[in-house]
């Protein structure tokens, strides 16, 4: 089990603080299963200064990615797959 807040901690590299976010610390904290199967973390937008985040699933298997808040000239990675 895990949940939302730990899954955006080891996306940030531990290093970005989560400004504002479209769940609440609660809702952050609710564990679930994210291994394969169906999906059962909730749908979520969270920012940071410097990235936005959201969840990612393939196959049922739940993390979390994330994209420059801004403009940078970074490619994003292909997603899901």
């Amino acid at each position: 089990m895990t949940n939302w807040k730990e899954l955006i901690r080891e996306a940030s590299d531990g290093g970005d603080d989560i400004i504002a976010c479209t769940l609440t610390e609660e809702e952050l904290l609710q564990p679930f299963d994210a291994g394969y199967g169906h999906p059962n973390g909730k749908p979520f937008t969270a920012w940071s200064d410097t990235y936005v985040y959201f969840p990612v699933v393939y196959d049922g298997a739940e993390w979390v990615s994330r994209v420059p808040r801004n403009p940078r000239d970074v490619n994003s990675t292909h997603i899901g797959g």
